[in-house]
């Protein structure tokens, strides 16, 4: 059985436009220095988009991301690479995860071992991630507007925005729900949402993909970032 590990941190950074280039160097040099960090599992450093349709066009180049699984619960401190991207950031923010589900891999690996579920008492975040195949591409853009109008009226979702490892090919959502029931409402009920996931095994859009659920431990920093809705706590 894979260990679950104890703490899984997201860190978003909000980068203005005059900095991108120092931006997009860090995005080249910093994911070796991520997974080289003590007590680091695994790292992935992330562009954004919108979430509204994966394709080259939803990128946002000043919003950026990493997804980082300890094995201890004290961990999440970034170190230098964390304080360079505090550096050219205008506002950032955090989020302490415990890992509650996790199907399929990253990367040819299970980053988050294989939780045996358990409850969430507060929010809960959502995390997918899939490496398209070239082929089906097209046919997968064209499934995602309808489903992510869904997400955007959903009940009970506090933020979402895109994430990938590349403009094109390489993409996921990250989401944030009041409670565990929210989002399974969402992704089971909803039937753009239900649609799609009916399509996934016969379509085979993906060469690999990743579905994750985790307890929201705590949030700091500018919420906005995270993609927050207004009024929302």
């Amino acid at each position: 059985m894979i260990p679950v590990p104890p703490l899984v941190t997201l860190h978003v950074w909000r980068v203005p436009r005059r900095a991108a280039g120092r931006a997009f160097v860090r995005m080249a040099t910093d994911p070796r220095r991520l997974r080289r960090l003590p007590g680091v599992r695994f790292a992935k450093l992330l562009g954004t988009g919108t979430g509204l349709s994966f394709g080259p066009g939803d990128a946002d180049l000043t919003r950026f991301a990493a997804v980082v699984a300890w094995d201890g619960a004290d961990g999440g401190d970034l170190g230098r690479t964390g304080a360079a991207w505090d550096a050219i950031a205008t506002s950032a923010a955090r989020a302490d995860l415990r890992p509650l589900t996790s199907q399929g891999r990253w990367s040819g690996v299970a980053p988050f071992g294989e939780p045996a579920g358990g409850r969430a008492e507060g929010p809960v975040l959502a995390l997918t991630r899939a490496r398209l195949r070239p082929a089906k591409a097209l046919t997968f853009w064209r499934a995602v507007p309808p489903v992510a109008r869904e997400l955007a009226a959903a009940p009970g979702l506090l933020a979402r925005f895109g994430v990938g490892e590349a403009p094109v090919g390489w993409q996921g959502t990250v989401s944030v729900w009041r409670t565990a029931a929210d989002l399974t409402a969402f992704a089971y009920r909803q039937p753009e949402h239900r649609a799609v996931i009916a399509r996934t095994a016969a379509v085979r859009w993906y060469a690999e993909d990743l579905f994750a659920r985790f307890a929201v431990l705590g949030i700091s920093g500018d919420r906005a970032v995270l993609g927050w809705r207004e009024g929302e706590r």
